[in-house]
């Protein structure tokens, strides 16, 4: 299928369903955490995978939320997580990051992913793509993602690990490495203009 046939449209209740069933599908996403693992920490967060399905929908419903839906027809096949640092603080390795960091970025991206019935069609590039769109209409900034980088690795990961795609997808998206973030991901960043 080419990527021409695919639409983007924003996570927002009412898409909502389209990204419930793409988490429903693949048992609520790396163990039922339904991508709430970078939103603020507090007693809600880890309770389950229905427990975390309602915060992350509340978080939805509240403007709080955001990602790039990668839509074939009414189903959502893929997706790229982004907000602001405020909406997203909870990264890996965040104690080394902020002894390191210079400046927080405007956005971020911290996860991506594909339904496995379209894996190994770009379909994470295009999700990442929609992201930095969406983020030109909301204005635009500087936009980070910590993908894992592989470069140094003798040993493959599972592409079930990548949650955040690899530094090289990145680099052909534009991205600038900047600096190494725990063993095996890095920071990168970006410009995204406003449209």
């Amino acid at each position: 299928m080419s990527e021409t046939s695919y639409d983007i449209r924003p996570l927002t209740p009412e898409t909502w369903p389209a990204f419930d069933d793409l988490v429903i599908r693949h048992n609520g996403i790396f163990g039922g955490c339904y991508c709430i693992w970078f939103h603020p920490d507090g007693p809600e967060r880890g309770q389950g995978r229905e427990g975390n399905r309602v915060l992350k929908k509340s978080y939805v419903e509240a403007g709080a939320a955001h990602a790039a839906l990668v839509m074939d027809g009414d189903e959502a096949v893929a997706w790229a997580e982004y907000g602001t640092p405020a909406e997203l603080p909870s990264i890996h390795h965040r104690k080394q990051y902020d002894a390191e960091k210079e400046a927080d970025p405007d956005w971020r991206i911290t996860c991506v992913f594909v339904d496995r019935r379209h894996r190994r069609h770009g379909l994470g590039e295009v999700a990442i793509r929609g992201a930095l769109d969406l983020i030109a209409e909301a204005g635009g900034g500087v936009v980070e993602a910590y993908p894992h980088d592989l470069t140094a690795q003798t040993k493959k990961m599972s592409s079930s690990f990548l949650y955040n795609g690899t530094r090289g997808l990145y680099e052909r998206l534009g991205f600038t490495y900047v600096r190494p973030k725990g063993l095996k991901n890095c920071v990168m960043t970006t410009t995204v203009h406003p449209h």
